[in-house]
């Protein structure tokens, strides 16, 4: 559900894809917001990077990184913690012979929620796919990001709140609210933060990422997007078609077996139906010939 993510810095001459231009601007203009102190909101379809960008800002932060994945049995117990268990400490005093003193105290364990310990810490919280989670449960982001509290629900403390260190910062991502296992986003908690529309980005810049996920040749990858970019206008609904994710698993199983990028090579072909019949064949009412349609695209490249 949560897991920690310590901050390694990235080698020299490593930076790959997010070097190109469109990412650039990017990254520069989150790292301001998330500086001042407003959260950062990656919204678009699945396949464009939004998760894989959010976490390469949160390391440019130089914090321990937390990543939480939203779903819908996240509750407030799993991000601010609670009581898990007993502990029990016996002391047993026979220091005089005659007299013999038996102390008992038995206490309820408190556990740490991973919420609780960035906030306490510093830590910047990749929130991915939040929008899965219960809106009750990210009601409780409202008063981190606003008054800079978490409140300790259940906690049988002393303290209502603690504290949110000043390093302390969040990016969120999200899939559109039509997707299977969405809800609607509370307006009170999308005008908290900073939201950014993550559409398909261009096709250099799909490039740049193919190159860098599967060290293909540039003029491979080049063929790959556009003959993508062609395929995908065979689904009459443009929101349900092909994601970035199709061009990557074809640039790397073509690279890993040497399949040439040939329209008329017959692995190549198959590998382009294996890869995205399915996904088109969902965006089409009239699929009867769909699978010609596709392999005459393919034999243009």
């Amino acid at each position: 559900m949560t897991r920690l993510i310590k901050t390694k810095s990235v080698p020299e001459g490593k930076e790959g894809v997010y070097d190109h231009p469109f990412f650039q601007g990017l990254i520069r203009r989150s790292l301001r917001y998330l500086s001042s102190g407003y959260p950062v909101h990656f919204t678009g379809p699945s396949g464009v990077g939004k998760t894989t960008l959010a976490l390469h800002i949160a390391n440019k932060r130089q914090r321990p990184v937390l990543m939480i994945s939203g779903n819908e049995d996240l509750s407030n117990d799993d991000l601010i913690g609670a009581y898990k268990g007993y502990s029990r400490k016996k002391s047993d005093d026979n220091f005089i012979r005659t007299v013999r003193k038996i102390e008992e105290e038995v206490t309820e364990s408190w556990v740490e929620g991973r919420l609780y310990e960035a906030v306490k810490n510093g830590y910047t919280v990749v929130y991915d796919e939040f929008t899965r989670s219960r809106p009750d449960t990210n009601n409780l982001f409202l008063s981190v990001i606003e008054e800079k509290l978490l409140p300790l629900y259940g906690a049988k403390s002393k303290d209502s709140h603690i504290k949110v260190h000043p390093d302390f910062s969040l990016i969120f991502t999200s899939n559109p609210t039509e997707y299977v296992g969405i809800y609607e986003t509370q307006d009170a908690l999308l005008d908290r933060m900073i939201t950014i529309p993550f559409q398909m980005m261009g096709k250099e810049a799909q490039v740049a990422v193919v190159r860098e996920r599967t060290l293909i040749e540039s003029s491979k990858a080049e063929k790959i997007v556009g003959l993508l970019e062609k395929v995908n206008e065979l689904c009459e609904d443009t929101q349900d078609g092909l994601s970035l994710r199709a061009s990557i698993m074809i640039a790397d199983i073509a690279e890993k077996y040497e399949i040439p990028i040939d329209g008329n090579n017959e692995d190549f072909q198959n590998l382009l139906l294996d890869t995205t019949f399915f996904t088109l064949n969902l965006c089409n009412e009239d699929t009867e010939d769909l699978r010609e349609r596709i392999l005459g695209v393919c034999r243009n490249v």
